[in-house]
Protein backbone atom coordinates (compact mmCIF):
# COMPACT_ATOMS: atom_id res chain seq x y z
CA UNK A 1 0.00 0.00 0.00
CA UNK A 2 1.17 3.09 -0.96
CA UNK A 3 1.79 6.07 1.88
CA UNK A 4 -1.54 8.61 1.93
CA UNK A 5 -1.38 11.99 2.69
CA UNK A 6 -3.47 12.94 5.69
CA UNK A 7 -4.84 16.02 6.35
CA UNK A 8 -7.53 17.75 8.59
CA UNK A 9 -10.47 16.17 7.08
CA UNK A 10 -9.52 13.05 7.07
CA UNK A 11 -6.91 12.40 9.90
CA UNK A 12 -9.44 11.26 12.73
CA UNK A 13 -11.01 8.69 10.43
CA UNK A 14 -7.61 6.99 9.81
CA UNK A 15 -6.68 7.52 13.52
CA UNK A 16 -9.89 6.13 14.76
CA UNK A 17 -10.04 3.10 12.83
CA UNK A 18 -8.92 -0.56 13.67
CA UNK A 19 -5.37 -1.58 13.45
CA UNK A 20 -2.24 0.25 12.98
CA UNK A 21 -1.56 3.53 11.74
CA UNK A 22 1.96 5.18 11.33
CA UNK A 23 2.24 8.95 10.43
CA UNK A 24 5.20 10.61 9.22
CA UNK A 25 5.10 14.24 9.77
CA UNK A 26 7.63 16.27 7.56
CA UNK A 27 8.30 19.38 5.17
CA UNK A 28 9.34 19.73 1.75
CA UNK A 29 12.59 21.69 2.83
CA UNK A 30 13.65 19.20 5.69
CA UNK A 31 17.17 17.20 4.46
CA UNK A 32 16.05 14.75 7.28
CA UNK A 33 12.64 14.33 5.89
CA UNK A 34 13.55 13.92 2.55
CA UNK A 35 16.24 11.49 3.58
CA UNK A 36 13.83 9.43 5.61
CA UNK A 37 10.93 9.27 2.89
CA UNK A 38 12.49 6.29 0.61
CA UNK A 39 12.43 4.22 4.01
CA UNK A 40 9.19 5.14 5.02
CA UNK A 41 7.75 4.47 1.52
CA UNK A 42 9.81 1.13 0.88
CA UNK A 43 8.46 -0.07 4.55
CA UNK A 44 4.67 0.87 3.23
CA UNK A 45 5.37 -1.39 0.43
CA UNK A 46 6.01 -4.12 2.71
CA UNK A 47 3.88 -3.80 5.50
CA UNK A 48 0.53 -4.15 3.28
CA UNK A 49 -2.04 -4.54 6.38
CA UNK A 50 -0.73 -1.80 8.23
CA UNK A 51 -1.64 2.29 6.98
CA UNK A 52 1.03 4.83 6.04
CA UNK A 53 -0.25 8.34 6.15
CA UNK A 54 1.76 11.21 5.76
CA UNK A 55 1.51 14.98 7.13
CA UNK A 56 3.05 18.03 5.26
CA UNK A 57 3.66 20.40 7.74
CA UNK A 58 3.84 23.50 5.74
CA UNK A 59 0.40 22.26 4.25
CA UNK A 60 -0.90 21.04 7.91
CA UNK A 61 -0.33 23.96 10.21
CA UNK A 62 -3.44 22.76 12.31
CA UNK A 63 -2.95 19.42 12.59
CA UNK A 64 0.67 19.98 13.00
CA UNK A 65 0.53 22.10 15.86
CA UNK A 66 -2.86 19.69 17.75
CA UNK A 67 -0.06 17.06 17.60
CA UNK A 68 2.29 19.23 19.41
CA UNK A 69 5.17 18.37 16.93
CA UNK A 70 7.93 20.73 17.73
CA UNK A 71 10.72 19.03 15.30
CA UNK A 72 10.23 17.09 12.25
CA UNK A 73 10.28 14.59 10.65
CA UNK A 74 8.53 13.07 13.50
CA UNK A 75 6.60 9.95 13.61
CA UNK A 76 3.88 9.02 15.11
CA UNK A 77 2.28 5.19 15.85
CA UNK A 78 -1.28 4.69 16.06
CA UNK A 79 -3.27 1.16 17.34
CA UNK A 80 -6.62 0.59 17.46
CA UNK A 81 -6.85 5.06 17.64
CA UNK A 82 -4.25 5.42 20.33
CA UNK A 83 -1.13 7.31 20.01
CA UNK A 84 1.80 4.29 20.92
CA UNK A 85 4.47 6.23 19.62
CA UNK A 86 5.94 9.24 19.00
CA UNK A 87 8.93 10.53 18.18
CA UNK A 88 11.48 12.99 16.05
CA UNK A 89 13.94 12.06 13.79
CA UNK A 90 14.61 9.69 10.96
CA UNK A 91 14.78 6.46 12.08
CA UNK A 92 16.90 4.29 9.27
CA UNK A 93 15.13 1.06 7.85
CA UNK A 94 16.08 -1.53 10.86
CA UNK A 95 14.90 0.81 13.35
CA UNK A 96 11.74 1.62 11.70
CA UNK A 97 11.27 -2.33 10.99
CA UNK A 98 12.12 -2.89 14.64
CA UNK A 99 9.70 -0.22 16.08
CA UNK A 100 6.67 -1.72 13.36
CA UNK A 101 7.80 -4.80 14.99
CA UNK A 102 7.21 -3.58 18.58
CA UNK A 103 3.77 -1.85 17.93
CA UNK A 104 1.98 -5.43 16.59
CA UNK A 105 3.21 -7.26 19.52
CA UNK A 106 1.49 -4.89 22.07
CA UNK A 107 -1.10 -6.34 24.53
CA UNK A 108 -4.29 -3.44 23.32
CA UNK A 109 -5.90 -4.68 26.47
CA UNK A 110 -3.09 -3.52 28.65
CA UNK A 111 -2.55 -0.71 26.69
CA UNK A 112 -5.82 0.60 27.10
CA UNK A 113 -5.72 -0.38 30.72
CA UNK A 114 -2.67 1.94 31.24
CA UNK A 115 -4.67 4.78 29.50
CA UNK A 116 -7.67 4.00 31.38
CA UNK A 117 -5.90 4.78 34.68
CA UNK A 118 -3.79 7.36 33.45
CA UNK A 119 -6.84 9.67 32.75
CA UNK A 120 -8.56 8.57 36.25
CA UNK A 121 -5.26 9.70 38.12
CA UNK A 122 -5.80 13.14 35.99
CA UNK A 123 -9.30 13.65 36.83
Amino acid sequence: MATIELTNENFATHVEQEGILLVDFWASWCGPCQQFAPTYEAASETHADITFGSINTEEQRELAGAAGIQSIPTLMAFRDGICVFAQPGALPAAALEELIGKVRELDMDDVRAQVEAAQQAQG
